[in-house]
């Protein structure tokens, strides 16, 4: 979705839900933490816009990308979540190994949001450079985090 045309970062709070009584999981990759928590806070400050209290923000950090699934399944067995925002970033280099981990965690979130009452969200970035994964956790295309936290506050305020 991040395209010249599009910035991640635009939403009008006024146009969502009240999430004050609402609670989120956010599961941070600690590799290459200078685009993860720039995700992060983008997703901690919208939450923190649209009425999440601070309490109501559990932040639960695993090693990799690889690893959110893992993360986000505690979380969702835990079933005390409104949505959970799994954030990482994956980074092309010179061997498969970027291949295996987009498709494996593309794969486990999919299965999550399958098996468990509570959606978890994709925020995770699968750039061919450093500077693509700036650009999109806070550079001039703005802010994923930003996007996935109004697609989580939209998908825990579903009702059929």
């Amino acid at each position: 979705m991040a395209t010249a045309a599009v910035n991640l970062s635009d939403f009008n709070p006024k146009d969502l839900p009240n999430t004050a009584n609402m609670k989120f999981g956010l599961v941070v990759a600690e590799w290459n933490s200078e685009i993860t928590e720039a995700l992060y806070q983008g997703a901690f400050d919208t939450l923190r816009a649209t009425g999440t209290p601070e309490n109501k923000i559990v932040r639960v950090n695993v090693p990799g990308t690889f690893e959110l699934v893992f993360g986000s399944k505690l979380l969702c067995e835990e079933n005390d979540f409104d949505a959970i925002i799994a954030i990482g970033t994956v980074i092309q280099g010179e061997t498969k190994h970027f291949d295996y981990v987009c498709q494996g965690v593309t794969y486990g979130i999919q299965e999550l949001n399958l098996s468990y009452e509570t959606p978890v969200i994709f925020c995770v970035l699968t750039d061919n450079t450093m500077e693509q994964s700036r650009a999109r956790s806070g550079g001039v295309h703005g802010n994923k985090g930003v996007e996935c936290a109004v697609a989580a506050i939209k998908m825990a305020s579903i009702s059929v």
